[in-house]
């Protein structure tokens, strides 16, 4: 069963405020590996898990359409509200269940959402709704952060783990998922051309803050102020006012560098599969598609099918 942490339309705004986007090195980490896999893969592409829209915006650039699907209705209505490209539309379903034809999504995404879903179903979906030789993308930051600011980096990066690890101990068990740099999640994978890679890191721009609307954006403190809000209240604001201490800095809204690593697990699906099993006719076009044989279209199909 799929999880459902990100609801209450608070959350929500904290969300849309302060979560930020794929970085440098992942959307370029995804671009070259569609260039070289699937360079004629550009017209759909579908966000799972989208949030309040920071992954679905990147998505844009390159493909005609794409749709940003979540679960929570308060996200979808923050992704909506905000300024988006001409090209984005967003809707409320769930990961395991996708308003879309068979073989009809050039690119299926999902950044640092995946583990809250049903892997199973959510794979199945995959399958049914690619084209064939389109691509998969999961990808999450991982718990591997730091903060950068001068001379005392290590400190800062002390203070802000100190606070990270107290929010850890109310963590959702999914958790685990992005703690083992998705390795479940890459088993899980149907398709047999796949990837796992574990050191694609970005450096980001952020206020002090920033870094503690990150925290509060993050399901852990939702669950912290459930449970102690007095304890979750004085946590944030003790933290910043260690880090300015620290930085010898007077405003939060000073900028410093919040280094990340993500985790992220991708594939190619192969058109030889698709045409062996569906035929011509699979969907509308296919992706990166090579010149067959008819005689190979009269075998049986090969690998996960």
């Amino acid at each position: 069963m799929a999880a459902q942490m990100f609801e209450g339309t608070q959350h929500a705004a904290v969300y849309l405020k302060y979560r930020f986007a794929p970085g440098k090195e992942l959307k370029d980490t995804i671009l070259n590996y569609l260039q070289e896999k699937a360079p004629s893969c550009t017209q759909l592409a579908v966000d799972v898990g989208c949030g309040s829209g920071q992954g679905t915006a990147f998505l844009a650039e390159r493909f005609t359409k794409v749709v940003g699907t979540d679960i929570s209705h308060a996200q979808i209505q923050e992704a909506t509200a905000a300024p988006s490209p001409p090209n984005i539309s967003y809707l409320v379903c769930p990961a395991e269940e996708l308003p879309f034809e068979d073989a009809s999504v050039d690119f299926l995404a999902s950044f640092t959402a995946a583990h809250w879903f049903d892997i199973g179903k959510f794979m199945n979906e995959a399958k049914r709704v690619l084209r064939p030789g389109g691509c998969v993308a999961i990808s999450t930051y991982t718990t591997d952060m730091s903060l950068h600011y001068g001379d005392c980096s290590e400190k800062l990066t002390q203070i802000f783990r100190e606070a990270w690890d107290q929010l850890l101990k109310y963590s959702h068990s999914r958790v685990k998922h992005v703690l083992e740099d998705y390795k479940e999640i890459f088993e899980a994978l149907p398709f047999p051309d796949k990837k796992r890679i574990t050191n694609i890191y970005d450096k980001i721009p952020m206020t002090v803050a920033g870094v503690a609307g990150y925290l509060e954006s993050a399901s852990p403190y939702q669950v912290f102020m459930k449970s102690d809000p007095e304890a979750a209240k004085t946590l944030l604001p003790g933290m910043e006012k260690r880090l300015l201490e620290t930085m010898g800095a007077p405003s939060r809204d000073t900028l410093l560098e919040f280094w990340v690593r993500r985790s992220m697990v991708i594939s190619v699906i192969e058109a030889l599969i698709f045409v062996s099993r569906h035929g011509l006719n699979a969907g509308p076009h296919l992706c990166h598609a090579p010149s067959l044989p008819s005689t190979l279209l009269l075998e049986e199909p090969l690998g996960w099918l």
